[in-house]
C-alpha cells in the first residue's frame, strides 16, 4: 500500500485556551508545535495564527514569523496556511440583511493576502456554504474563484476543505472549467453540524462522489478524531489530527499537545499495516517540488 500522509491541525481558530490550556497561540508556540507534531510523524502541519491572547488573527507578520520559525529549526515539514478566515456573516436580529458584530467576511483577496506573500506549498481552500453556530459561512463560486487563481499565481497548492456532498460537487465544475489544477487534493471534513456526519457509510458515500485522480484525506472533529483516522486510512485516504480538531486524548482526558495526538494517530495507522510518509515522500505523492 502507499504511504499515508499524517497532517498536524495545530491551533485553527475555534478552540480556546479556556478549553485547553496548552493550546499554541504565540508564533514561538505555534511553531513549536508544528516541530513537536514533525518528530511524532506530521509530514504537513496545517496553522492558523493567532494573537497572543488566544484570539484569532490574521496578521501577516504572525504568519510570517511561524514559517520561518519552523524553517530555522531545520524541520522538514510541509507548511498548510488556512486561508479559513474571514468568511463568516452573522445576522442581525433586527435586520438580517445587516451584519452583527462577529461578522467576518471580507473580499476574498483579503482573505489570501498571506498566501500571495509567503507562497506556502499547502494552503487551504473552503468549499462550503453553510450554518455554523450563529453564523452563516459564504464561499461563493465567483469568490472561490477569485481565491483560487491567486493561489495558482503564488504556486500554492489548494487543499479543497469540504463539508457536505455539494462542495464536491463545486469542486468537479471548478476542475472541470479549468479554475483548479489538476490533480486536486481533498479534505473531507466529518463531524460538523449539518455537514458531513462521522459515519463511515457516509465518508465511503463523499469519497465515491470525488474524481478519480484525487488525492484525499479526512478528519473528524471531537470524539470522532481516531475514529476518523482508522476509517480514512481503511479507505485509502490520508490522515489528519490535532488541538484544533480535538483537544482530548481519551474521554475525560485532555491531550497532552499536538505531538501526543499525532503519536496516536502514528500507532493506529501502524496498527492497521500502514505506514506514515516522510515530508518529502509527501511531497511526491501530492505532486510539490522537492525542497532544495
Amino acid at each position: 500500500m502507499a504511504k499515508t500522509i499524517l497532517t498536524v491541525a495545530v491551533t485553527g481558530n475555534i478552540t480556546t485556551v479556556q478549553q485547553h490550556p496548552g493550546l499554541p497561540c504565540t508564533p514561538e508556540q505555534i511553531a513549536r508545535a508544528a516541530i513537536e507534531g514533525a518528530k511524532a510523524g506530521a509530514a504537513i502541519a496545517h496553522i492558523h495564527v493567532r494573537h497572543p491572547d488566544g484570539r484569532p488573527s490574521m496578521e501577516l507578520e504572525h504568519y510570517r514569523e511561524v514559517m520561518q520559525r519552523i524553517r530555522d529549526s531545520g524541520t522538514d515539514i510541509i507548511i498548510n496556511l488556512t486561508t479559513g478566515p474571514g468568511q463568516r456573516f452573522i445576522p442581525s436580529a433586527g435586520d438580517p440583511s445587516k451584519a452583527a458584530p462577529g461578522t467576518t467576511l471580507m473580499h476574498p483577496l483579503k482573505r489570501v493576502e498571506h498566501i500571495v506573500a509567503l507562497k506556502p506549498e499547502i494552503c487551504t481552500l473552503d468549499l462550503n456554504t453553510m450554518f455554523a453556530g450563529s453564523s452563516v459561512v459564504i464561499n461563493t463560486p465567483d469568490n472561490v474563484r477569485i481565491m483560487a487563481q491567486a493561489m495558482r499565481e503564488a504556486g500554492s497548492k489548494p487543499e479543497l476543505e469540504v463539508f457536505d456532498s455539494g462542495d464536491i460537487h463545486l469542486a468537479r465544475a471548478l476542475l472541470e472549467d479549468g479554475t483548479l489544477d489538476q490533480p486536486p487534493l481533498f479534505q473531507i471534513v466529518l463531524g460538523i453540524r449539518y455537514g458531513f456526519d462521522t459515519s463511515l457509510p457516509t465518508l465511503a458515500y463523499a469519497h465515491s462522489l470525488l474524481p478519480g485522480n484525487a488525492i484525499w484525506a479526512a478528519f473528524g472533529i471531537g470524539r470522532w478524531s481516531f475514529p476518523a483516522v482508522a476509517q480514512s486510512w481503511a479507505l485509502g485516504g490520508h490522515v489528519r489530527v490535532g488541538l484544533e480538531d480535538n483537544i482530548y486524548y481519551r474521554r475525560g482526558e485532555l491531550a497532552r499537545d499536538n505531538a501526543q495526538l499525532c503519536e496516536r494517530a502514528a500507532r493506529i495507522v501502524d496498527d492497521m499495516g500502514g505506514e506514515l510518509a516522510s515530508a518529502a515522500e509527501a511531497r511526491a505523492i501530492l505532486g510539490l517540488r522537492a525542497r532544495a
